[in-house]
């Protein structure tokens, strides 16, 4: 089995914010999660490079479009390397790879006659690359996302002829489980049912772009260009970018992972579009929310941006992840709080199971000789090998419908009945007696095998603290299969336990 999964190709405008720093840590934990399953993966990411708004860029700095391009498309792919994003296929949209699929995958779509030459007037935001329906009656038209003053255009432009696949959008946008979450669906099918138009896919007197064959100066809109990005990254393995074989490749993909701004592109011009080519379309887009800064919208005119290699550099990978994935409803907007932040760390990774794993491996440590202990008469039905299996069967389907904050929140659980169960038996007092010692070492392992199945569930979510809660159980964490890992009772009786060593260092505020 295969699982293909795609971020926004992010435009290099400028160079990483926390929004799609978001984007891809969720898209990570997705492909780590699919990983441990057995799946073979194929993780897309990338940048758009193409369109006005990159070139105005350029030119306010006084260098080319390509230097610029050049140099924030190393900074995404440094950002995301020092974050351990797993990606497999980093996309740039001036490659000449991804340059062959644009021209091939337009002649298809002239084949199927589905080109048209119009003339394109309106009012145009340069920062969405994207005509606005404006009411005329407003005497300043700006737009919306980014509050700057919208541009007239009046040009002659080619059109992709939309309205050709009415019902087959329709159809597709209806379906059960092509667009979530359902907030996002309802928001479709509403657009879709209003009729769907023709739009644009040139410009004209655009120098940084990629030109339309056979129409002197025009160039590809931008999202045409960058929207078939996700199928120049699906030639993980070949250096031959012959659309004729997309079927062989890992296509089409599982899931497009994108903000709600982005929504429609991906689920109504980017299905017609390959429907046009005659290619398998994405089996899911999921437009999650925004994200805000103790309640306000992050901006660089507030001067709120919250920089992810200064959140990386101050608070670790595992920190950041693990808010960002447990304490915000996929799907729904999201704000960053510091204060919040900084309790939710401290509570669930330092207190809830950092202390947990570190006050059972020293309790082993001292009673049982520095080991796990041995078992004599080991009775295998008990409360925790009961939640653990209730939690991995939960966590699951939870991490297979993109619900990290639940499934985060089972792990919490389990960590939480671990700590009470320690509690209750109080291994403590009956370590004192000679007559109770196998009942305390069968205590102790039943929670040291709790630990060990947390470690293997917090991979996809916090990896490096699931490293270092298996580096403390003497496990070795190379092979990290869940088919041969989750089930209970694999911690090896007399393994070797080291002194521990906190697994998540406390924020101080």
């Amino acid at each position: 089995m295969s699982f293909t999964i795609t971020t926004p190709l992010y435009y290099v405008n400028d160079k990483p914010h926390l929004g799609s720093t978001y984007t891809t840590i969720a898209c990570d934990a997705i492909a780590r999660f699919y990983r441990l399953e057995g799946e073979k993966v194929v993780f897309i990411t990338g940048v758009d490079e193409h369109g006005l708004k990159i070139q105005r860029t350029a030119e306010s700095k006084g260098i080319k479009p390509n230097e610029h391009c050049d140099k924030i498309s190393n900074i995404y792919k440094e950002l995301w390397n020092k974050w351990d994003i797993t990606f497999d296929s980093f996309v740039r949209t001036t490659s000449q790879s991804h340059e062959d699929i644009v021209y091939q995958f337009f002649k298809r779509v002239q084949n199927s006659g589905d080109i048209k030459v119009g003339r394109q007037t309106g009012w145009y935001c340069v920062g969405c690359e994207e005509f606005k329906d404006v009411n005329n009656e407003d005497k300043d038209k700006y737009c919306p996302i980014h509050l700057k003053q919208l541009e007239w255009r009046d040009e002659e432009n080619l059109f992709f002829c939309l309205s050709n696949y009415q019902k087959q959008i329709e159809k597709l946008v209806n379906s059960e489980d092509f667009i979530q979450p359902q907030s996002r669906k309802n928001e479709i099918i509403k657009f879709v049912s209003s009729g769907l138009k023709d739009f644009s896919i040139s410009r004209v007197n655009l120098k940084w772009g990629l030109p339309v064959p056979h129409y002197p100066g025009h160039t590809f809109y931008v999202w045409f260009d960058a929207l078939l990005g996700y199928i120049t990254g699906a030639y993980t393995n070949s250096d031959d970018y012959n659309l004729d074989n997309i079927n062989s490749m890992l296509w089409p993909a599982n899931v497009h992972i994108i903000g709600k701004d982005i929504l429609r592109f991906h689920a109504v011009y980017w299905p017609a579009m390959l429907m046009s080519a005659n290619i398998k379309i994405p089996l899911k887009v999921f437009g999650h929310g925004f994200l805000k800064r103790e309640g306000q919208k992050m901006g660089k005119s507030l001067g709120n941006v919250l920089d992810p290699e200064d959140l990386l550099n101050k608070y670790g990978k595992d920190s950041v992840r693990w808010f960002l994935l447990k304490d915000i409803d996929f799907g729904q907007d999201g704000d960053f709080q510091k204060q919040r932040f900084i309790d939710i760390v401290n509570n669930d990774l330092c207190n809830t199971i950092g202390n947990l794993v570190n006050r059972t491996i020293s309790m082993s440590r001292k009673w049982f000789d520095c080991k796990v202990p041995e078992l004599i008469n080991y009775n295998n039905k008990n409360h925790l090998k009961e939640c653990s299996n209730k939690v991995i069967s939960e966590y699951k389907k939870l991490m297979y419908n993109y619900n990290f904050k639940e499934a985060s929140e089972t792990i919490l659980y389990l960590a939480t009945e671990a700590n009470i169960f320690l509690n209750e038996q109080a291994p403590w007092t009956k370590i004192k007696n000679i007559k109770t010692k196998e009942e305390v070492a069968e205590d102790i392992y039943n929670v040291l095998e709790t630990c060990r199945i947390i470690g293997y569930l917090l991979n996809p979510i916090t990896p490096e603290l699931s490293l270092r809660i298996l580096n403390q159980l003497s496990i070795n964490h190379n092979i990290l299969n869940w088919k041969s890992s989750l089930e209970w009772g694999l911690l090896n009786p007399g393994n070797d336990l080291p002194e521990p060593i906190p697994v998540m260092n406390r924020i101080e505020n």
